[in-house]
């Protein structure tokens, strides 16, 4: 038998990869693997946490230690980059967020019979894995997946896949149930008790008809800077407090001490609102509602955030509106910005904060840029998705 091939790296969806070019499924930086494709384990590895993994699709990663998952994230960016033939001097070294931290989460659940399933989906795969535990969630969002197992006996159709949004916020667990049937007062009744039971901060229910919110005692907020947002249901935030505190320092890093900012793609004013004190923000956003939430925070704060709503993928700014500012915050979603990248490439603004959930369209949104006559300074990886391969970042441009 020949000698078995050492796996030198991880690729983009997590297999290990030998210095020849095989990809080994479950294989981890320092493992052998033998013609037979038997793994020979390596200093890298390390016990998953929980008793889905492999089976579950919400990790790819629990079996690989720390350190290494640490360098898979900023190999990750690396690797974007130089895809674009891009070499950044300073790729900084990963910031991962800690299990039992992920506020988020989005389930699927099925009734077959008596019985309720409910959790992340399998592995390139519609079948759902029956959550019994996850070292990903919240300890506050993990109790809650057997209650409304049970709740789902009641008011899940037979067969009907439900969507399960889960979201901690100020006051408390949102939670949101689309594609469930709550007919009756028995049903009615239940839910009351439900989100009364659990203190819930809003529940709210879809049953085929657009949103009913059931139960919220106060408005729901979160906090940014010195600044509270009255949320919309299910409005997007980071993922993770530890993975938004990692890129609002590495935004508040890279624009410095500019006077005036503009934050595109703003949402409901993560970014916007932790770096308004001492200088004026101009807040864009695509969603109605996200902009009215963050509109009327800034009023009540009488904060120096001006916002706008406005399609930046359809109506980009152009540079003579980029060049009014010392600074540009841009967090745009998977698909990057393309278009207003653009417009960016061509303007004089002498700072760009980039953050990113996708090095891959980073790294061609920043080829873009670096072509327009931009510098990229540095890049800061961020693990917020604990054991996947989802990598985010963020990153200075300087002109």
């Amino acid at each position: 038998m020949s000698e078995a091939a050492l796996i030198e790296r991880i690729a983009a969806r997590g297999d290990g990869v030998t210095g020849d070019g095989r990809h080994v499924a479950g294989g981890v930086p320092g493992d052998r693997v033998r013609d037979d494709g038997i793994i020979i384990p390596g200093p890298n590895r390390t016990e998953p946490p929980c008793r889905h993994f492999g089976k579950c699709g919400g990790c790819q990663l629990q079996h690989v230690a720390e350190p290494a998952l640490a360098d898979f994230v900023r190999d990750r960016v690396i690797g974007g980059l130089a895809g674009q033939e891009i070499v950044c001097d300073q790729v900084l070294p990963a910031l991962l967020s800690p299990p039992q931290s992920r506020r988020r989460a989005v389930l699927t659940a099925l009734r077959t019979g008596k019985q309720v399933a409910i959790g992340f989906n399998a592995a390139q795969s519609n079948q759902i894995v029956d959550m019994r535990m996850c070292p990903l969630l919240l300890p506050e969002l993990a109790e809650l997946i057997a209650p409304i197992r049970n709740l789902l006996t009641m008011i899940a159709q037979q067969r009907r896949p439900v969507r399960v949004k889960l979201q901690m916020l100020d006051q408390g667990v949102e939670l949101i149930l689309e594609g469930v049937k709550a007919e009756g007062l028995e049903a009615a009744m239940a839910l009351q008790d439900f989100a009364g039971a659990h203190k819930l901060a809003r529940f709210a229910i879809d049953q085929g008809d657009g949103l009913e919110i059931l139960w919220q005692p106060e408005p729901p907020t979160m906090r940014f800077g010195d600044v509270t947002v009255e949320v919309p249901p299910f409005a997007f935030l980071q993922p993770t407090t530890a993975g938004q505190t990692a890129l609002i320092d590495a935004v508040t890093k890279a624009i410095g001490d500019a006077g005036a900012v503009a934050d595109l793609f703003a949402g409901v004013g993560t970014f916007a609102l932790s770096v308004q004190a001492g200088r004026k923000v101009y807040a864009v956003e695509g969603a109605r509602d996200a902009t009215a939430a963050l509109t009327a925070a800034a009023n009540r704060a009488r904060a120096l955030v001006a916002t706008e709503h406005r399609d930046l993928f359809r109506r980009p700014l152009i540079p003579a509106e980029l060049n009014r500012f010392g600074a540009i915050i841009l967090d745009p979603p998977r698909a990057g910005a393309e278009e207003q990248v653009k417009q960016l490439a061509a303007s004089d603004a002498p700072v760009i904060a980039y953050v990113s959930c996708n090095p891959a369209s980073f790294a061609r949104d920043a080829k873009t840029l670096i072509d327009g006559g931009y510098t990229l300074d540095w890049v800061q990886p961020v693990g917020q998705f604990r054991w996947s391969t989802h990598v985010e970042l963020a990153s200075r441009f300087s002109k």
